[in-house]
């Protein structure tokens, strides 16, 4: 799960009170601490910076000397989320900024926020010029015949020097986007031509024109969903700024950023079962959500607007018609089995109102599910599961380890022969879940060790003997495998009981969070709402001592896939932690699976398969391509040039050409009672379609063949031995 580009990982409260002395200092801190702001009445912002500063010096697991350095960090990191693409400050403003490069720190201790107010005005001023003049930057046609270039690398280029300059900028970066709306129009006007000999095609003044319009109803979106930001959301910007120099994983959740991590963590929300988006002032459907209360009694569409909303208990109805999103949202979500009233403009016209009584929603697809897959030597298990989720409130609910167990029984009454686990883009969730998980497939024994602030270390242990699975185990990986993903991938690996099978490693996230509600920091507060703290506490590690940060889990089978060669792991982000290690835990390896067979048999596969080559050739020219931020702007260059990509890009065809001989089933997911819907089954059986052209996949089912072929060989041996 992604919030802001960054990872995140949770554990379950059942197990937070195994680390909870480090909220009870804080807590009993805040008794002492008094809350005042020396000898000034605070207002939210400087109050919500005082609370965070004091948990994160107190909590933290490596708290950070709030320096010069310091400051400079994040006055450089604030300024790049402001306007990192130096859309809107001109050199002068940096210049006034500039006085506060080495104050920031002395800022935070003595709670003033005079940095933030002045940049926060400032952008204000800007956004509001920019808004003024776009339009008219939009009147004039673009002459795609004049030959330039426009570098979009900011690092390397200064802010405008003047409001001239900054227009001059803006008119470029609607050039190149009127650029590619223009040549991709232009090329559809062909292909109707050459598909319709009669089409008469539009002439390149008009689709000059469209690109044009497009980038106004673009801009004119962008205005209207900055302009509902409010004051609050910047600061959230700014604090984020602080917390982030301690570790990239520590992160400010304002009240809604809260209410939408606990849902994407748990899975599951209550509501109507409707996405929503604000377009032209207007809040519009954009998605159903197969299995809510919208779905199941075909109450609305897609491009539906929601006029008004009137709850069960009231007459009046408001009018959300350009309210906030998320102002919105908040009044047609509810409770389970209470009612919401919307005033709704259907596609057609129509205005009406509907009764919708609100229900558990459930994100299909956030939950395990598994295929059975079908070979001539026999079938194999596969369990997807896109992240570690829980419920937060009650471990008893559906969550992903009971989940797997669930997905893992089914499987084994199929008599499968193996089972791939698929954690691929998994970045994490909660820990616990993964303990349980792992003790499917061991004894007993040590999953991982955890190191608190302060030194003290934790090893979690799967204390239950049963063993769900104990058959051959591959773990499918890549660089987006992150925390939760790599703990059981290391812990498997380290028990010899699963061939890990990707990237050259995983992302490399080797830290837990808590999450601190601030609101408990201070009683009789009046400020409202001030949400929550997701601070880092501990580092876990391996049961052979080693942690996973920044290096990751290292494939036993290296197989390359595109984003080879992309900067994207814990290395790559702002302020990591530093690798290192501990005393082992005491563990026995599995003695069962033969490795060394399996590992040789895949190495020689794919040292003799032509697409490995041709893989890792895309992944260096996606590299190559993300490196490169010049583009030209007249017609004739630039279509040479995207022609000429296109072309290369040929070669890598075959890729998507490929599919296996492999039968995939669909198998009903077993976590949950609910017969699928329709929906759910034509997702899944596209699904299965895709399976059949993943790759990675089919190494994994010859893996377990040949682990299965090691077992069988062993067991006829042992058997040949005692005759």
């Amino acid at each position: 799960m992604l919030i802001f580009g960054r990872h995140k990982d949770e554990k379950n409260y059942t197990l937070m009170r195994k680390y909870n002395w480090i909220l009870l200092f804080i807590l009993i801190g805040f008794l002492g601490f008094g809350l005042t702001l020396k000898n000034e009445e605070p207002n939210k912002d400087k109050l919500l910076l005082e609370i965070i500063s004091y948990v994160l010096n107190r909590g933290h697991y490596d708290p950070k000397n709030i320096n010069d350095t310091f400051s400079e960090n994040v006055f450089s990191y604030y300024l790049e989320n402001l306007d990192g693409q130096h859309r809107f400050f001109l050199n002068s403003d940096i210049k006034n900024f500039e006085i506060y490069r080495y104050k920031i720190d002395d800022e935070i201790k003595n709670t003033k926020i005079d940095f933030f107010n002045i940049t926060f005005f400032k952008l204000m001023e800007r956004m509001e010029q920019v808004e003024g003049f776009y339009k008219k930057l939009l009147e004039k046609p673009f002459d795609f015949s004049i030959r330039d270039k426009i570098n979009l690398d900011y690092n390397k280029t200064p802010y405008s020097s003047n409001i001239l300059e900054l227009k001059s900028l803006w008119r470029k970066r609607f050039k190149l986007s009127a650029i590619e709306n223009f040549t991709s129009k232009k090329d559809e006007e062909y292909q109707k031509k050459k598909q319709d000999d009669t089409y008469q095609m539009f002439s390149d003044k008009k689709i000059e024109e469209i690109a044009r319009e497009e980038i106004i109803e673009n801009m004119s979106y962008f205005f209207e969903n900055y302009n509902d930001l409010k004051r609050k959301d910047w600061f959230s910007i700014y604090i984020n700024s602080i917390v982030s120099q301690f570790d990239p994983h520590t992160y400010y959740f304002a009240p809604r950023d809260k209410d939408r991590f606990d849902m994407s963590i748990s899975g599951k929300f209550e509501g109507i079962g409707a996405r929503l988006s604000k377009q032209k002032q207007q809040i519009k459907v954009v998605e159903i959500i197969s299995g809510g209360p919208v779905w199941r009694d075909n109450l609305l569409e897609v491009g539906d607007v929601i006029l008004k909303v009137r709850q069960e208990n009231e007459e009046e109805a408001i009018d959300i018609s350009g309210m906030v999103i998320d102002d919105a949202v908040k009044l047609i979500k509810g409770p389970k089995a209470s009612r919401v009233f919307l005033t709704i403009k259907r596609v057609e016209g129509n205005i009406e109102e509907i009764s919708i009584t609100r229900d558990v929603v459930e994100l299909e697809e956030t939950y395990a599910k598994s295929t059975l897959i079908k070979d001539e030597s026999g079938e194999y298990g596969l369990i997807e599961l896109p992240k570690f989720y829980i419920s937060f409130d009650d471990y008893n609910e559906r969550n992903a380890a009971t989940d797997v167990k669930k997905e893992l029984e089914q499987l084994k009454s199929k008599n499968i022969k193996g089972v791939i686990l698929d954690l691929r883009n998994n970045g994490g969730g909660s820990l616990k879940t993964v303990v349980d998980m792992t003790g499917y497939f061991i004894k007993e024994g040590p999953v991982v060790q955890v190191k608190s602030t302060g030194g003290r270390k934790e090893v979690l242990k799967d204390i239950d003997p049963t063993v769900v699975w104990d058959g051959p185990v591959v773990v499918l990986v890549n660089e987006f495998s992150a925390s939760a993903s790599e703990i059981i991938a290391a812990a498997l690996q380290d028990y010899k009981r699963a061939i890990v099978l990707g990237s050259k490693q995983t992302f490399g996230k080797g830290t837990v969070q808590n999450i601190v509600d601030l609101n408990r920091m201070i009683s009789g507060s009046t400020y409202g709402d001030l949400g929550a703290l997701k601070v880092t506490t501990d580092k876990f590690y391996r049961v052979n001592g080693q942690s996973t940060q920044l290096e990751g889990v290292k494939s036993d089978v290296v197989f390359p896939d595109r984003y080879a060669y992309v900067e994207m792991g814990e290395k790559d982000q702002e302020n990591p932690l530093a690798w290192d290690r501990i005393t082992p835990a005491s563990y026995k390896p599995s003695s069962i699976i033969n490795y060394n067979y399996a590992l040789e048999q895949s190495n020689k596969r794919l040292k003799e398969n032509p697409i490995i080559e041709l893989i890792n050739e895309q992944a260096l020219w996606v590299k190559q391509q993300q490196n490169d931020f010049s583009y030209f702007l007249d017609y004739e260059s630039f279509k040479s040039e995207r022609d000429t990509k296109k072309e290369y890009g040929k070669r890598f065809k075959k890729l998507s050409e490929y599919e296996s001989s492999y039968e995939f089933q669909w198998l009903p997911e077993a976590g949950t009672k609910d017969v699928p819907n329709s929906a759910t089954s034509e997702k899944r059986n596209r699904a299965q379609e895709a399976l059949k052209k993943d790759i990675y996949i089919s190494e994994a089912v010859k893996i377990l063949k040949d682990l299965s072929s090691s077992i069988q060989r062993k067991q006829t041996i042992a058997q040949n031995k005692k005759q």
